[in-house]
């Protein structure tokens, strides 16, 4: 059975994998226009030399940005790991001192509580 999440939550990942749709789109647009650029650059090129050398330096390009997003998103995965287990951590110090902090304040009440009896 498939678990059902809040709308909000399908709407945020969707809204998320829009967002990262047209991101792609745009390095691929732009991985084209370098390229037509750089074909721009060598006017001696014939047609057919300029239209596989602009295919080829936008496949490159767009090779070099997945690799990069790839790595970028690996370290994300790593920090968002590294992050949660520290926050995890700090919130058992935090608990174990509040918890200290508790029974100080109780031992203390006592000890103040039987000095009132006996006095």
């Amino acid at each position: 059975m498939r678990a059902v999440r809040p709308p909000r939550d399908e709407a945020a990942e969707g809204i998320a994998q829009l967002e990262g749709y047209l991101l792609w789109q745009s390095e691929l647009s732009t991985a084209r226009a370098e390229a037509e650029a750089f074909a721009d650059t060598l006017p001696w090129l014939t047609d057919g030399q300029r239209a596989e050398l602009t295919a080829r330096y936008a496949e490159e390009r767009v090779r070099l940005a997945r690799r990069v997003l790839t790595g970028v998103a690996a370290r994300c995965r790593a920090l968002e790991s590294e992050y949660t287990a520290r926050y995890r951590e700090l919130r058992h110090r935090l608990l174990c001192a509040t918890g200290c902090v508790l029974l100080a304040a109780a031992a203390l009440t006592a000890g103040l509580l039987s000095l009132a009896v006996r006095g």
